[in-house]
């Protein structure tokens, strides 16, 4: 392919730029020169946090939030309830719902989605280290914060089932949220209503009924 740009720096760049989620060549491009317009301890530093960010970021021990340390610190936090879990299935959305504020217990990140066309399974995603956490005692509630999705649906109901041999409650969230939308698109005070409200999640089977 005949390349783009006289510089093969610039092609580079770009490309790796155009690598990023929703970003397409045009804004890569307009991205590396911004860069390029800048003094050059911008781009290092740029770069430089990029490099450490990769090299010294860890995954909680506990729930596999993102964290600087083997356990993040809200799992750490003794004013944290640490009989509720919020399961959720990315690290962004334990930020949603952190910037609700309407939930002060611990998360379980899963880390995707159980999605049989992808090719994803229960094995692929963190459900048997929160079978474990619930089954080590200590845990009241269970909260199924994932999307109103075929998948998230799906991945509730899985999750319920691997549950239901522990004395643990398991809600879901009101569906304040809507059919088909993800957790970091719902905005924070429908997500936050919908945590408030939320529900037992046999109440769905009754409904369905």
């Amino acid at each position: 392919m005949e390349q783009e740009f006289s510089s093969p720096l610039l092609e580079n760049a770009v490309a790796e730029f155009a690598k990023l989620p929703g970003i397409g060549r045009k804004t890569a491009l307009r991205l590396v020169l911004y860069l390029l317009r800048q003094d050059a301890s911008v781009a290092s530093n740029f770069g430089e946090s990029i490099i450490k960010l990769r090299k010294e970021i860890k995954y909680c021990r506990v729930c596999h939030n993102i964290s600087e340390t083997d356990v993040c610190p809200i799992c750490s936090n003794s004013l944290r309830d640490a009989s509720t879990i919020c399961v959720v299935e990315t690290v962004k959305d334990v930020m949603s719902v952190e910037n609700t504020h309407q939930h002060h217990g611990l998360y379980h990140v899963l880390g995707g989605l159980i999605s049989p066309m992808d090719g994803i399974g229960p094995q692929d995603i963190e459900i048997d280290s929160l079978v474990k956490r619930v089954a080590d005692g200590g845990v009241n509630e269970v909260i199924l914060a994932l999307g109103a999705t075929m998948e998230g649906d799906t991945t509730n109901f899985y999750i319920y089932r691997r549950l239901s041999p522990y004395n643990v409650k398991i809600t879901q969230l009101a569906r304040g949220v809507s059919v088909g939308n993800e957790i970091e698109y719902t905005d924070e005070l429908t997500l936050g209503r919908s945590i408030l409200n939320r529900t037992l999640f046999t109440d769905s089977f009754s409904k369905e009924q």
